[in-house]
């Protein structure tokens, strides 16, 4: 009897509940070798992925204007070395001159390698969902997931396009803001700023939970998962950066500190990310909403 009581709403109380079994889960279902596995495909793929964002984002933004930003960005995570060494990464990417057909192949490569960290996410969280692509499922199968893969690059950049928008709205808000109530500035600014991270965060979140696993999920499971998943995101950002910061373990690896801070960086935060993806897995198996296969994958 209690236990139908518990399937048909969530209540606050429920969730200490909740956390344990998803710790349990968590934990079962070994996220540190899926984080180290998503981090060795991020180094693979980070100068792809920069350069196809660069592009896509900086042809309506600016380009020196995206590079600038996100290097900025790297600089909070990572620090100002990390980030000085990706900007170096980017520049000889896009600076070289090559002829057409290099071009073609060098395009190819850039997509496939870009795309490799997002398929091996998708295979995350398959496994992460008890979920398995259907045996009988050929070379279609790969092509379609890398195509999503790239679909999901696509909306990544629109996602920082319309961070850098609101930013830009935000710090012409803070100068009337500084000009008129300059005491409370740092208070409105710093409001400003997470609700910003969470709401982009939470919308990459849900999207990434809804359309990248071969499942099927309700959007009500889709934005509960999401929100908390971008709420420890947040928190294990800024705990992340504080440790870079303070112990800086790249240092004792010389001109390789930089693939050791990105391997790092990301495997900590894929294994934030499976948690959150855990938790979307308990909630729906507590309150029957269900997580079921789609038509080309099988439950295992």
């Amino acid at each position: 009897m209690n236990e139908n009581k518990q399937t048909n709403k969530f209540q606050i109380k429920d969730l200490p509940s909740l956390i344990v079994k998803t710790s349990k889960a968590w934990f079962n279902d070994d996220p540190f070798r899926l984080g180290a596995i998503i981090a060795y495909y991020a180094v693979i793929s980070l100068p792809g992925l920069l350069v196809i964002i660069i592009n896509s984002v900086g042809a309506i933004w600016g380009y020196e204007i995206v590079q600038g930003q996100l290097t900025n960005e790297f600089s909070t995570a990572l620090g100002s070395d990390a980030a000085k060494a990706i900007e170096t990464i980017i520049a000889e990417t896009q600076q070289a001159e090559k002829g057409i057909l290099s071009t073609i192949f060098g395009i190819g490569t850039i997509i496939f390698g870009a795309t490799g960290v997002f398929y091996q996410l998708k295979l995350s969280l398959n496994d992460i969902w008890k979920i398995e692509p259907d045996p009988d499922a050929k070379i279609w199968k790969v092509v379609l997931d890398r195509i999503l893969s790239f679909a999901f690059l696509l909306v990544i950049g629109f996602l920082l396009l319309v961070s850098f928008i609101i930013t830009a709205a935000i710090n012409a808000l803070n100068d009337y803001i500084d000009n008129v109530l300059p005491d409370i500035l740092v208070y409105v600014t710093y409001a400003l700023d997470f609700a910003l991270s969470i709401g982009i965060i939470s919308v990459l979140f849900a999207l990434m939970f809804k359309y990248l696993p071969d499942a099927k999920i309700k959007w009500k499971t889709v934005w509960i998962g999401a929100i908390i998943t971008s709420l420890l995101f947040a928190l294990g950002k800024s705990l992340l950066g504080l440790y870079f910061g303070q112990v800086d373990p790249g240092s004792t690896y010389g001109a390789a500190g930089i693939v050791v801070l990105v391997l790092l960086w990301v495997s900590y935060s894929s294994m934030i990310l499976f948690f959150g993806a855990e938790f979307t897995y308990v909630y729906s198996e507590r309150y029957k909403s269900g997580i079921e296969p789609t038509e080309i994958a099988e439950a295992k």
